[in-house]
Protein backbone atom coordinates (compact mmCIF):
# COMPACT_ATOMS: atom_id res chain seq x y z
CA UNK A 1 0.00 0.00 0.00
CA UNK A 2 1.38 3.39 -0.97
CA UNK A 3 2.35 5.82 1.79
CA UNK A 4 -0.32 8.45 2.43
CA UNK A 5 -1.57 10.80 5.08
CA UNK A 6 -4.67 9.95 7.12
CA UNK A 7 -6.74 11.20 10.02
CA UNK A 8 -8.05 9.20 12.96
CA UNK A 9 -11.46 9.82 14.54
CA UNK A 10 -12.99 8.58 17.79
CA UNK A 11 -14.95 10.04 20.74
CA UNK A 12 -12.93 12.38 22.90
CA UNK A 13 -13.72 10.38 26.06
CA UNK A 14 -14.36 6.62 26.34
CA UNK A 15 -15.20 4.86 29.59
CA UNK A 16 -14.55 1.13 29.76
CA UNK A 17 -14.92 -1.58 32.41
CA UNK A 18 -17.27 -3.01 35.04
CA UNK A 19 -19.22 -0.29 36.84
CA UNK A 20 -18.49 2.68 34.56
CA UNK A 21 -22.25 3.09 33.98
CA UNK A 22 -22.33 4.98 37.28
CA UNK A 23 -20.28 7.82 35.75
CA UNK A 24 -23.00 8.77 33.24
CA UNK A 25 -24.54 11.47 35.43
CA UNK A 26 -21.19 12.99 36.31
CA UNK A 27 -20.17 13.18 32.65
CA UNK A 28 -23.55 14.57 31.57
CA UNK A 29 -23.16 17.33 34.16
CA UNK A 30 -19.63 18.11 32.97
CA UNK A 31 -21.00 18.48 29.43
CA UNK A 32 -23.63 20.93 30.66
CA UNK A 33 -26.58 18.67 29.90
CA UNK A 34 -29.70 20.02 31.63
CA UNK A 35 -32.36 17.76 30.12
CA UNK A 36 -31.27 14.98 27.77
CA UNK A 37 -33.63 12.74 25.83
CA UNK A 38 -32.85 9.15 26.80
CA UNK A 39 -33.12 7.09 23.60
CA UNK A 40 -33.71 3.39 24.33
CA UNK A 41 -36.22 0.56 23.89
CA UNK A 42 -39.07 -0.71 26.05
CA UNK A 43 -37.27 -3.89 27.11
CA UNK A 44 -34.20 -2.09 28.40
CA UNK A 45 -36.31 0.58 30.09
CA UNK A 46 -38.22 -1.99 32.14
CA UNK A 47 -35.25 -4.26 32.90
CA UNK A 48 -34.73 -4.26 36.68
CA UNK A 49 -31.28 -2.95 37.61
CA UNK A 50 -30.44 -2.80 33.91
CA UNK A 51 -28.54 -0.20 31.94
CA UNK A 52 -31.38 2.30 31.76
CA UNK A 53 -32.26 2.15 35.45
CA UNK A 54 -28.62 2.49 36.46
CA UNK A 55 -28.07 5.40 34.07
CA UNK A 56 -31.21 7.20 35.30
CA UNK A 57 -30.11 6.76 38.90
CA UNK A 58 -26.73 8.24 38.03
CA UNK A 59 -28.36 11.21 36.28
CA UNK A 60 -30.71 11.81 39.22
CA UNK A 61 -27.81 11.75 41.69
CA UNK A 62 -26.03 14.31 39.51
CA UNK A 63 -29.11 16.56 39.44
CA UNK A 64 -29.68 16.11 35.70
CA UNK A 65 -33.30 16.03 34.51
CA UNK A 66 -34.33 13.82 31.58
CA UNK A 67 -37.16 12.63 29.36
CA UNK A 68 -37.39 9.10 27.93
CA UNK A 69 -38.04 7.89 24.39
CA UNK A 70 -38.47 4.09 24.49
CA UNK A 71 -39.53 3.44 20.88
CA UNK A 72 -36.23 2.20 19.46
CA UNK A 73 -36.67 -0.81 17.18
CA UNK A 74 -34.25 -2.97 15.19
CA UNK A 75 -33.10 -1.37 11.94
CA UNK A 76 -34.27 2.10 13.10
CA UNK A 77 -36.70 3.80 10.77
CA UNK A 78 -37.19 7.40 9.72
CA UNK A 79 -40.36 7.49 11.81
CA UNK A 80 -38.30 6.66 14.93
CA UNK A 81 -35.93 9.59 14.52
CA UNK A 82 -38.85 11.89 13.78
CA UNK A 83 -40.53 10.76 17.02
CA UNK A 84 -37.36 11.55 18.98
CA UNK A 85 -37.14 14.97 17.36
CA UNK A 86 -40.76 15.73 18.28
CA UNK A 87 -40.20 14.70 21.91
CA UNK A 88 -36.94 16.67 22.05
CA UNK A 89 -38.62 19.88 20.92
CA UNK A 90 -41.80 19.44 22.98
CA UNK A 91 -39.93 18.64 26.19
CA UNK A 92 -37.37 21.41 25.93
CA UNK A 93 -34.50 18.94 25.86
CA UNK A 94 -30.96 20.10 25.13
CA UNK A 95 -29.03 16.87 24.53
CA UNK A 96 -29.27 13.13 23.80
CA UNK A 97 -28.15 10.01 25.68
CA UNK A 98 -28.51 6.72 23.83
CA UNK A 99 -28.71 3.48 25.84
CA UNK A 100 -28.66 0.18 23.98
CA UNK A 101 -26.98 -1.37 20.98
CA UNK A 102 -26.50 -0.04 17.48
CA UNK A 103 -30.21 0.61 16.93
CA UNK A 104 -30.40 2.98 19.91
CA UNK A 105 -27.23 4.82 18.92
CA UNK A 106 -28.30 5.16 15.28
CA UNK A 107 -31.72 6.41 16.36
CA UNK A 108 -30.12 9.04 18.57
CA UNK A 109 -27.68 10.09 15.88
CA UNK A 110 -30.45 10.24 13.29
CA UNK A 111 -32.57 12.42 15.55
CA UNK A 112 -29.62 14.70 16.18
CA UNK A 113 -29.02 15.00 12.45
CA UNK A 114 -32.55 16.15 11.63
CA UNK A 115 -32.65 18.47 14.64
CA UNK A 116 -29.78 20.53 13.25
CA UNK A 117 -29.34 19.71 9.56
CA UNK A 118 -32.84 19.62 8.07
CA UNK A 119 -35.80 17.29 8.44
CA UNK A 120 -35.26 15.16 5.32
CA UNK A 121 -32.45 12.81 6.30
CA UNK A 122 -32.63 10.98 2.97
CA UNK A 123 -31.03 14.03 1.35
CA UNK A 124 -28.09 13.69 3.73
CA UNK A 125 -27.13 10.10 2.89
CA UNK A 126 -23.48 9.84 1.97
CA UNK A 127 -20.13 10.96 3.35
CA UNK A 128 -19.58 14.28 5.20
CA UNK A 129 -22.89 15.87 4.17
CA UNK A 130 -23.59 17.58 7.51
CA UNK A 131 -22.97 21.31 7.91
CA UNK A 132 -24.06 21.69 11.53
CA UNK A 133 -23.11 20.05 14.82
CA UNK A 134 -25.56 17.63 16.44
CA UNK A 135 -26.85 18.27 19.97
CA UNK A 136 -24.45 16.96 22.65
CA UNK A 137 -24.51 13.14 22.51
CA UNK A 138 -23.49 10.44 25.00
CA UNK A 139 -23.69 6.76 24.00
CA UNK A 140 -24.10 4.01 26.59
CA UNK A 141 -23.49 0.66 24.91
CA UNK A 142 -25.17 -2.63 25.90
CA UNK A 143 -24.02 -5.05 23.17
CA UNK A 144 -20.56 -6.09 21.98
CA UNK A 145 -21.10 -5.64 18.30
CA UNK A 146 -21.88 -2.63 16.20
CA UNK A 147 -19.34 -0.09 17.43
CA UNK A 148 -21.92 2.63 16.81
CA UNK A 149 -21.17 4.21 20.18
CA UNK A 150 -17.76 5.15 18.75
CA UNK A 151 -18.34 5.84 15.10
CA UNK A 152 -19.35 8.51 12.60
CA UNK A 153 -21.91 6.22 10.92
CA UNK A 154 -25.68 6.62 11.34
CA UNK A 155 -27.62 3.83 9.62
CA UNK A 156 -31.32 4.48 9.03
CA UNK A 157 -34.02 2.57 7.14
CA UNK A 158 -36.54 4.30 4.88
CA UNK A 159 -39.62 2.26 5.74
CA UNK A 160 -41.38 3.39 2.56
CA UNK A 161 -38.71 2.17 0.14
CA UNK A 162 -37.12 -0.51 2.39
CA UNK A 163 -33.78 1.13 1.62
CA UNK A 164 -31.20 1.21 4.39
CA UNK A 165 -28.81 4.14 4.02
CA UNK A 166 -25.86 5.65 5.85
CA UNK A 167 -25.01 9.19 6.88
CA UNK A 168 -21.27 9.25 7.54
CA UNK A 169 -19.88 12.35 9.25
CA UNK A 170 -17.41 13.24 11.97
CA UNK A 171 -20.25 15.28 13.45
CA UNK A 172 -22.06 12.02 14.34
CA UNK A 173 -19.34 10.82 16.70
CA UNK A 174 -20.65 10.83 20.29
CA UNK A 175 -18.79 13.09 22.70
CA UNK A 176 -18.53 10.28 25.24
CA UNK A 177 -18.95 6.50 25.04
CA UNK A 178 -19.57 4.02 27.85
CA UNK A 179 -18.81 0.30 27.59
CA UNK A 180 -19.60 -1.60 30.78
CA UNK A 181 -19.42 -5.40 30.25
CA UNK A 182 -21.60 -6.07 33.29
CA UNK A 183 -24.51 -4.63 31.29
CA UNK A 184 -24.12 -7.44 28.75
CA UNK A 185 -24.20 -10.52 30.97
CA UNK A 186 -27.87 -11.24 30.24
CA UNK A 187 -27.77 -10.64 26.49
CA UNK A 188 -29.28 -13.82 24.93
CA UNK A 189 -26.99 -16.21 23.00
CA UNK A 190 -28.52 -15.44 19.59
CA UNK A 191 -28.05 -11.69 20.04
CA UNK A 192 -24.55 -12.24 21.43
CA UNK A 193 -23.72 -14.25 18.31
CA UNK A 194 -25.23 -11.73 15.89
CA UNK A 195 -23.57 -8.69 17.42
CA UNK A 196 -20.32 -10.57 17.88
CA UNK A 197 -20.26 -11.54 14.21
CA UNK A 198 -20.87 -7.91 13.32
CA UNK A 199 -17.75 -6.99 15.31
CA UNK A 200 -15.86 -9.85 13.62
CA UNK A 201 -16.74 -8.49 10.20
CA UNK A 202 -15.92 -4.95 11.31
CA UNK A 203 -12.42 -6.11 12.18
CA UNK A 204 -11.96 -8.04 8.93
CA UNK A 205 -13.28 -5.52 6.39
CA UNK A 206 -11.01 -2.63 7.50
CA UNK A 207 -8.00 -4.97 7.34
CA UNK A 208 -8.51 -5.39 3.58
CA UNK A 209 -10.01 -1.95 2.93
CA UNK A 210 -8.33 0.39 0.48
CA UNK A 211 -8.41 3.02 3.27
CA UNK A 212 -6.51 0.97 5.86
CA UNK A 213 -3.52 2.38 7.72
CA UNK A 214 -1.01 1.05 10.28
CA UNK A 215 -3.09 2.15 13.26
CA UNK A 216 -6.26 0.44 12.02
CA UNK A 217 -4.27 -2.67 11.06
CA UNK A 218 -3.11 -3.04 14.65
CA UNK A 219 -6.64 -2.57 15.95
CA UNK A 220 -8.04 -5.14 13.52
CA UNK A 221 -5.43 -7.75 14.44
CA UNK A 222 -6.07 -7.39 18.15
CA UNK A 223 -9.87 -7.35 17.69
CA UNK A 224 -9.87 -10.51 15.55
CA UNK A 225 -7.70 -12.36 18.03
CA UNK A 226 -9.91 -11.31 20.93
CA UNK A 227 -13.05 -12.42 19.09
CA UNK A 228 -11.49 -15.74 18.12
CA UNK A 229 -10.70 -16.30 21.78
CA UNK A 230 -13.93 -15.10 23.38
CA UNK A 231 -17.04 -15.01 21.13
CA UNK A 232 -17.74 -18.74 21.35
CA UNK A 233 -17.37 -18.61 25.13
CA UNK A 234 -19.66 -15.56 25.41
CA UNK A 235 -22.34 -17.34 23.36
CA UNK A 236 -21.99 -20.53 25.40
CA UNK A 237 -22.12 -18.77 28.77
CA UNK A 238 -23.26 -15.17 28.81
CA UNK A 239 -22.21 -14.75 32.45
CA UNK A 240 -18.58 -15.41 31.62
CA UNK A 241 -17.40 -11.91 32.53
CA UNK A 242 -13.92 -12.46 31.12
CA UNK A 243 -15.34 -13.40 27.72
CA UNK A 244 -17.79 -10.48 27.81
CA UNK A 245 -14.99 -8.08 28.71
CA UNK A 246 -12.79 -9.29 25.87
CA UNK A 247 -15.69 -8.98 23.42
CA UNK A 248 -16.26 -5.38 24.51
CA UNK A 249 -12.55 -4.67 24.01
CA UNK A 250 -12.77 -6.28 20.57
CA UNK A 251 -15.87 -4.40 19.44
CA UNK A 252 -14.33 -1.11 20.56
CA UNK A 253 -11.14 -1.79 18.63
CA UNK A 254 -13.11 -2.88 15.56
CA UNK A 255 -15.31 0.22 15.84
CA UNK A 256 -12.28 2.50 15.98
CA UNK A 257 -10.75 0.66 13.02
CA UNK A 258 -13.70 0.87 10.66
CA UNK A 259 -14.47 4.41 11.78
CA UNK A 260 -11.21 5.32 10.06
CA UNK A 261 -10.44 2.61 7.49
CA UNK A 262 -14.09 2.10 6.50
CA UNK A 263 -15.74 -1.18 5.51
CA UNK A 264 -16.69 -2.81 2.20
CA UNK A 265 -19.22 -4.86 0.27
CA UNK A 266 -20.24 -7.00 3.25
CA UNK A 267 -21.83 -4.01 4.96
CA UNK A 268 -23.00 -2.42 1.73
CA UNK A 269 -24.89 -5.64 0.90
CA UNK A 270 -25.99 -6.37 4.47
CA UNK A 271 -27.72 -3.01 4.57
CA UNK A 272 -29.85 -4.12 1.63
CA UNK A 273 -30.81 -7.40 3.31
CA UNK A 274 -31.64 -5.60 6.55
CA UNK A 275 -33.66 -2.89 4.83
CA UNK A 276 -35.55 -5.21 2.52
CA UNK A 277 -36.39 -7.97 5.01
CA UNK A 278 -35.98 -6.20 8.39
CA UNK A 279 -33.40 -8.84 9.30
CA UNK A 280 -30.83 -8.57 12.13
CA UNK A 281 -27.81 -6.64 10.90
CA UNK A 282 -25.18 -8.90 12.46
CA UNK A 283 -26.77 -12.01 10.98
CA UNK A 284 -26.85 -10.36 7.53
CA UNK A 285 -23.15 -9.54 7.83
CA UNK A 286 -22.24 -13.04 8.98
CA UNK A 287 -24.17 -14.67 6.14
CA UNK A 288 -22.44 -12.53 3.52
CA UNK A 289 -18.92 -12.36 4.97
CA UNK A 290 -17.30 -15.51 3.50
CA UNK A 291 -18.83 -14.99 0.04
CA UNK A 292 -17.82 -11.35 -0.25
CA UNK A 293 -14.30 -12.07 0.99
CA UNK A 294 -13.94 -15.06 -1.34
CA UNK A 295 -14.69 -12.60 -4.14
CA UNK A 296 -12.17 -10.13 -2.71
CA UNK A 297 -9.20 -12.51 -2.38
CA UNK A 298 -7.67 -11.74 -5.77
CA UNK A 299 -7.42 -8.04 -4.88
CA UNK A 300 -5.03 -8.63 -1.97
CA UNK A 301 -4.30 -12.34 -1.41
CA UNK A 302 -1.42 -11.60 0.94
CA UNK A 303 -3.78 -9.77 3.31
CA UNK A 304 -6.10 -12.77 3.44
CA UNK A 305 -3.13 -15.07 4.07
CA UNK A 306 -2.26 -12.80 7.01
CA UNK A 307 -5.87 -13.00 8.21
CA UNK A 308 -5.63 -16.79 8.27
CA UNK A 309 -2.59 -16.55 10.56
CA UNK A 310 -4.35 -13.96 12.76
CA UNK A 311 -7.34 -16.32 13.09
CA UNK A 312 -5.06 -19.11 14.25
CA UNK A 313 -4.97 -21.21 11.10
CA UNK A 314 -1.83 -23.24 10.34
CA UNK A 315 -0.48 -21.81 7.08
CA UNK A 316 3.01 -23.32 7.30
CA UNK A 317 4.26 -24.44 3.88
CA UNK A 318 1.22 -23.14 2.02
CA UNK A 319 1.18 -20.82 -0.95
CA UNK A 320 -0.24 -17.34 -0.41
CA UNK A 321 -3.45 -18.29 -2.20
CA UNK A 322 -3.93 -21.54 -0.28
CA UNK A 323 -3.31 -19.71 2.99
CA UNK A 324 -5.84 -17.06 1.97
CA UNK A 325 -8.45 -19.78 1.45
CA UNK A 326 -7.99 -20.84 5.08
CA UNK A 327 -9.19 -17.38 6.15
CA UNK A 328 -12.49 -18.02 4.38
CA UNK A 329 -12.73 -21.41 6.07
CA UNK A 330 -12.17 -19.79 9.47
CA UNK A 331 -14.94 -17.24 8.82
CA UNK A 332 -17.40 -20.01 7.99
CA UNK A 333 -16.35 -22.01 11.04
CA UNK A 334 -16.95 -19.08 13.38
CA UNK A 335 -20.46 -18.55 12.00
CA UNK A 336 -21.26 -22.24 12.33
CA UNK A 337 -19.93 -22.44 15.88
CA UNK A 338 -22.09 -19.56 17.16
CA UNK A 339 -25.27 -20.72 15.40
CA UNK A 340 -25.62 -18.35 12.47
CA UNK A 341 -27.98 -19.69 9.74
CA UNK A 342 -26.44 -21.15 6.60
CA UNK A 343 -28.18 -19.17 3.86
CA UNK A 344 -29.73 -15.75 3.31
CA UNK A 345 -32.90 -17.61 2.34
CA UNK A 346 -33.24 -18.31 6.08
CA UNK A 347 -33.88 -14.58 6.68
CA UNK A 348 -36.39 -14.34 3.84
CA UNK A 349 -34.17 -13.31 0.92
CA UNK A 350 -35.70 -13.69 -2.56
CA UNK A 351 -33.66 -13.91 -5.79
CA UNK A 352 -36.08 -11.60 -7.58
CA UNK A 353 -34.89 -8.80 -5.25
CA UNK A 354 -31.19 -9.28 -5.93
CA UNK A 355 -30.93 -6.92 -8.88
CA UNK A 356 -32.37 -3.93 -7.04
CA UNK A 357 -30.39 -4.75 -3.90
CA UNK A 358 -27.19 -5.00 -5.95
CA UNK A 359 -27.82 -1.57 -7.50
CA UNK A 360 -28.35 -0.04 -4.07
CA UNK A 361 -25.37 -1.85 -2.54
CA UNK A 362 -23.03 -0.27 -5.06
CA UNK A 363 -24.36 3.16 -4.03
CA UNK A 364 -23.91 2.46 -0.31
CA UNK A 365 -21.22 4.55 1.37
CA UNK A 366 -19.38 1.41 2.47
CA UNK A 367 -18.90 0.12 -1.08
CA UNK A 368 -16.21 2.58 -2.07
CA UNK A 369 -13.54 1.17 0.25
CA UNK A 370 -13.95 -2.45 -0.85
CA UNK A 371 -10.64 -3.80 -2.18
CA UNK A 372 -12.15 -5.20 -5.38
CA UNK A 373 -14.36 -3.07 -7.59
CA UNK A 374 -17.40 -5.01 -8.75
CA UNK A 375 -20.25 -4.72 -11.20
CA UNK A 376 -23.94 -5.09 -10.49
CA UNK A 377 -23.75 -8.64 -11.82
CA UNK A 378 -20.87 -9.42 -9.46
CA UNK A 379 -22.98 -8.32 -6.49
CA UNK A 380 -25.97 -10.31 -7.74
CA UNK A 381 -23.72 -13.37 -8.00
CA UNK A 382 -22.50 -12.90 -4.41
CA UNK A 383 -26.09 -12.66 -3.17
CA UNK A 384 -26.86 -15.82 -5.13
CA UNK A 385 -23.89 -17.68 -3.65
CA UNK A 386 -25.02 -16.74 -0.14
CA UNK A 387 -28.55 -17.87 -1.06
CA UNK A 388 -27.40 -21.25 -2.42
CA UNK A 389 -25.26 -22.03 0.63
CA UNK A 390 -26.06 -25.25 2.42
Amino acid sequence: MAERSYDFLMPSVNFFGPGVIHKVGERAKILGMKKPVIVTDKFLETMKDGAVQQALQSLTEAGVDYVIYNGVEPNPKIRNIQEVKKLYLQSGADSIITIGGGSAHDTGKGAGIILTNGDDITKLAGIETLDNALPPLIAVNTTAGTGSELTRHAVITNEQTHLKFVVVSWRNIPLVSFNDPTLMLDVPPALTAATGMDAFDQAIEPYVSVDRNPITDAQCIQAIQLIEGSLREAVANGHNLDARTKMVEAEMLAGMAFNNANLGYVHAMAHQLGGQYDAPHGVCCALLLPYVEQYNIIACPERFAELADIMGENTAGLSTRDAAELAIKAMKQMSEDVGIPKSIKDIGAKPEDFELMAENALKDGNAFSNPRKGTKQDIIDIFQAAYDAE
